[in-house]
């Protein structure tokens, strides 16, 4: 199948002004116009193995001669950037001898007893109405002793609950449409196993959730990367609409509540686009809800499969954002079909979730306003507090938190992330380099801060960073010139 061709009106806005002092510095043209492309690249916002708009698309767009962007496109390849294959158009690609800034820097020496935060994960501490659940599932449990204590459906009074929780927020679901799961992740697990083949294309958020990158691989199935961009609301619906046709994937992996790790949450016209992309290019959709009662700054919209005409949008929910991640317990939203046959394939492997797991999670979601009104509330002191840190420490990292969720996605001075994530343990923080969130070594200008840390860890690990950062820094002539802190 031939590459995904990049839209030439995607691009021309994504380079936004790329020009030179306005076209009159001392670099030429097509050198700017490279190192532009260049930086989407890095960014993640061009997708590796995805084809550039032909030249003269592009000269006419950015109103250029075509031997401008000709020789753009030279040096792209003769830098590795873009791979040529005949009889086709180059593709985007990262060479193979591009080394993060800072890599190779020697290890510095710290105190033994220096403490470790670790940043690595975005997921809080149990809430105390995980203990009092839990008691209460002690007490309905002889109820349940007398049976074999194996359900791969879920047990009816959770699954019920679900539902019931489902209907409240717009979409009217029946308990036979749930099938609860070992948490989120293995969820994704069973519809991979079930939705995809070998060397089939799965379309991703690109950065997305790393666990459903590998998910899909383990199916041996390719993720298709889709740029967010942050500045512009997230989500590309026209470029979604676009991959979908020239890819001929059947199914897509999308986070649009508190997205992780960006934060973002799609509005209600852009959930009905997906609905009628998914029906109208016939490609189920994965729904990933694991943030949704994470909004801190609003309330989200109606889930996307109350859109939906049909089967075309299945979605995936958990307790471990919510409440805690010690409480394995998940579930997946579908019409009876999709359960069906999830049920049948599902013996191969496991037969079912623990029962006391899932009383806890039904007296949890029995009434979880209260309990979620403050987690939320403890999270955006501890965001506040992240922020302010950045501000005062970091002033030239760049970071637009999203209105919810766990994490900020933070743009760095130059491409340091896998530098910076070696660096930092030695000065007592440990990092998830932006690498780990996209495919093919995409997103070295990026880094991860999850905010699920006490206010005191958040401030500390901020200085481990910013003395991390003092190492690899001086590496990237950029740091000095970037700019400020956007909040």
């Amino acid at each position: 199948m031939a590459a995904r061709v990049l839209g030439v009106t995607t691009l021309v806005r994504d380079l936004g002004l790329w020009r030179p002092d306005g076209g009159r510095g001392a670099r030429p043209t097509y050198v700017a116009l490279a190192e532009g492309i260049r930086m989407l690249i890095h960014d993640g916002r061009i997708p590796l193995g995805a084809a550039l708009p032909s030249e003269r698309d592009l000269a006419s767009a950015l109103e250029l001669s075509r031997t401008t962007v000709t020789s753009c496109y030279a040096m792209l390849r003769e830098e590795g950037y873009l791979l040529s294959r005949q009889g086709a158009r180059g593709v985007v690609a990262l060479p193979s001898s591009t080394t993060p800034v800072g890599v190779g820097l020697p290890a510095p020496k710290v105190a033994p007893d220096l403490p470790l935060v670790d940043l690595t994960y975005a997921a809080l501490p149990a809430p105390e109405e995980v203990h009092g659940a839990y008691s209460a599932a002690l007490e309905q449990l002889p109820s349940y002793l007398p049976t074999h204590g194996m359900d791969p459906l879920g047990i009816p009074l959770l699954r019920e609950t679900i539902a019931a929780r489902y209907t409240e927020r717009g979409l009217p679901t029946d308990p036979t449409q749930i099938l609860v799961t070992l948490g989120a992740q293995h969820a994704l697990r069973l519809l991979f196993t079930m939705l995809t083949a070998p060397g089939e294309r799965v379309l991703i958020e690109h950065p997305t959730y790393p666990n459903a990158i590998q998910a899909i691989r383990d199916v041996g199935a390719r993720p298709v990367p889709l740029p967010l961009r942050p500045e512009r609301e997230g989500w590309d619906l026209d470029g979604i609409r676009s991959a979908a046709r020239q890819t001929a994937a059947r199914l897509a992996y999308l986070v649009p509540d508190f997205q992780n790790p960006t934060g973002l949450c799609l509005g209600v016209e852009g959930r009905a686009e997906l609905a009628s992309i998914a029906r109208d290019t016939r490609m189920t959709m994965v729904i990933d809800e694991s943030m949704v009662d994470l909004g801190l700054d609003m309330t989200p919209p109606p889930p996307v499969a109350s859109f939906a005409r049909g089967p075309e949008v299945i979605t995936v929910g958990s307790m471990s954002k919510s409440f805690w991640g010690g409480l394995r317990v998940g579930w997946i939203r579908a019409n009876r079909t999709v359960i069906d046959r999830l049920l049948g394939s599902r013996a191969s492997m496991d037969l079912g979730t623990p029962v006391m797991d899932q009383l806890a999670a039904a007296d949890l979601l029995a009434d979880p306003d209260g309990p979620l009104e403050r987690r939320r509330e403890l999270i955006r002191g501890r965001r506040s507090a992240l922020l302010d840190a950045l501000s005062e420490q970091l002033p030239d990292w760049r970071v637009a938190p999203g209105p919810g969720g766990l994490s900020l996605w933070v743009k760095l001075p130059g491409p340091m992330s896998s530098a910076l994530a070696a660096t930092a343990p030695n000065f007592g923080v440990t990092l998830a380099a932006g690498p780990r969130f996209g495919i093919e070594g995409a997103f070295e200008r990026f880094i991860r801060l999850p905010y699920a840390q006490s206010e005191a860890d958040l401030r500390l690990a901020i200085s481990g960073i910013a003395a991390a950062y003092q190492v690899v820094a001086p590496r990237t002539p950029a740091a000095a010139t970037a700019p400020p802190l956007v909040v």
